[in-house]
């Protein structure tokens, strides 16, 4: 019934006169549908400014409905999910942890049937009639337990996905597995009983080497960043598999896919030397892979100290990250640092002592313009401020 009322057409006309405003000064406002929770209408409109970047096919479309606005928050984007279909394959697919469905609708046109299973039935409800909206005939969709839908169907399946979300009594800083629900280390057996590959997604919070130790059968771990900010982690599992995994950085942006791709295990130590003409700095994904003396083999280009991840060349190269040209190399020292004294420029610390704002404060400097300083030190121990120009 709430589903019914909130579709009306004058309530769904305000949804979408209002997105936008302050939900803080709507929630202050006097119902004008009396017939309707006010708190729903809010949270429509609150959840509805939340996709309007992220999700622009829902935020479009007439009809939409929304669960609450932290749901919105922790689903994929429809850009990362679109990635992620790319790397599906075969004929069908379970979700055992549906949520909004954003991945399931990308897997759908990829796939001939989609299962999507959500504990909330009333989550469940609105991504079902957003299929129906969105013109989706190939996801069908499951209330309740997954593990006893998988139960329930007794069938096998080309790929499980799972998105396990961290247990709200989940005690302690270190992200774990096994904090999340559902447990997947603990079930991970299980789940080979009726699929041998799996698809998981964690949040980049999970150190992968933990990720690692929980799990096994690996065969590959994904870094996924949306505009240079990492947004999820893909860990491709198959059974049986007992080999080294690969890792993949990926940064998906307005121009495409920057990938980057090594083993997982490590790497020759990479070469160390002072900055050159060039400077280049790893995207976000690489800077959480870890893959740091892989990168400057497969570059074939210089790191400047085994603890400072920035690289240089005397050539210009492609790179997956941004890159600079030299102009100064300035001795972090007093009487060196003076003309720097006041200025304005864009700052970055690698294996520095002080961070970015300590270091504002104590020069004076401002923040912006067209000049990038990366304050660091060399490979003969020495503090430097390298002065750069963007490429």
């Amino acid at each position: 019934m709430l589903l019914e009322k909130l579709l009306s057409q004058s309530v769904q006309q305000f949804i979408i006169e209002n997105t936008g405003k302050p939900v803080t000064q709507l929630a202050l406002q006097k119902n004008p549908f009396p017939d309707v929770e006010w708190t729903e209408i809010v949270g429509q409109i609150a959840a509805r400014e939340k996709a309007k970047d992220k999700l622009p096919t829902w935020f479009t479309t007439a009809d939409i409905l929304y669960p609450g606005k932290i749901s919105v928050e922790q689903t994929s984007s429809e850009s990362t999910a679109r990635y992620k279909s790319t790397l599906v394959s075969g004929e069908n697919l379970i979700d055992l942890t549906g949520g909004f469905g954003i991945d399931d609708y990308y897997f759908a046109q990829r796939l001939g049937n989609v299962t999507h299973c959500e504990l909330n039935l009333h989550l469940s409800s609105i991504v079902k009639h957003n299929y129906e909206i969105l013109g989706v005939t190939n996801v069908q969709c499951i209330p309740g337990d997954s593990l006893t839908t998988l139960e329930t169907l007794q069938k096998k399946w080309d790929l499980i996905y799972i998105d396990p979300s961290r247990r709200s009594d989940a005690k302690g800083k270190v992200f774990l597995l096994k904090d999340c629900m559902p447990n997947v280390p603990e079930l991970l057996d299980t789940y080979f009983k009726y699929s041998h590959n799996l698809l998981i997604k964690t949040a980049p919070i999970l150190d992968i080497s933990a990720g690692l130790a929980e799990l096994h059968s690996v065969k590959e771990i994904q870094v996924i960043a949306l505009n240079n900010e990492v947004k999820e982690l893909l860990w491709i599992i198959e059974k049986g598999f007992a080999g080294t995994p690969t890792l993949t950085a990926v940064n998906l942006t307005k121009d495409g896919e920057d990938i980057f791709t090594a083993s997982y295990e490590p790497a020759d130590e990479a070469p160390y030397g002072l900055p050159k003409k060039y400077l280049y700095e790893p995207n976000a994904a690489i800077m959480k892979s870890g893959a740091f003396d892989a990168v400057a083999h497969h570059y074939a280009i210089t790191k400047l100290h085994k603890h400072t991840q920035l690289y240089t060349s005397d050539e210009l190269i492609p790179f997956a990250g941004r890159r600079f040209t030299i102009d100064a190399i300035i001795p972090y020292q007093k009487a060196e640092m003076k003309p720097l004294e006041g200025s304005k420029m864009n700052i970055t610390t690698r294996n520095f002592p002080l961070n970015v704002e300590d270091i504002r404060k104590k020069w004076k400097i401002k923040d912006g313009g067209d000049i990038y300083a990366f304050f660091t030190t060399n490979s003969k121990n020495e503090k430097v401020v390298l002065v750069c120009s963007k490429i």
